[in-house]
């Protein structure tokens, strides 16, 4: 299931915002194991271990919206509305920070 963060930054610093959003969240939540590899300007593979096993999926950044769909094990479904909950949160975060900043 695909979660959408809407914004209206543009797809350029979308990414950017994206790319800081994840690095806060990998400094906040090392324990995690929070990974993101870059396929291109637009996708990305991301990945967190949780419990001993891994949820992981793609981070869609497009002109209107960042999307984050992650694949979770059926063990670890009650997680994952806690970590698009967490990942959201640093997203609108560096969002806001765009918007003020420029």
């Amino acid at each position: 299931m695909k979660h959408e963060v809407p914004h209206d930054l543009g797809q350029a610093k979308a990414k950017e915002v994206a790319d800081n959003a994840f690095a806060a969240y990998q400094a906040k939540f090392a324990d995690y194991s929070p990974k993101v590899n870059w396929k291109n300007d637009r996708m990305a593979e991301i990945s967190f271990n949780v419990k001993g096993m891994t949820l992981s999926g793609n981070l869609e950044v497009s002109d209107r919206a960042i999307a984050i769909d992650l694949d979770v094990p059926f063990m670890l479904r009650p997680f994952k509305g806690k970590a698009l909950e967490v990942i959201e949160t640093e997203i609108r975060q560096w969002i806001s920070r765009a918007k003020t900043n420029g």
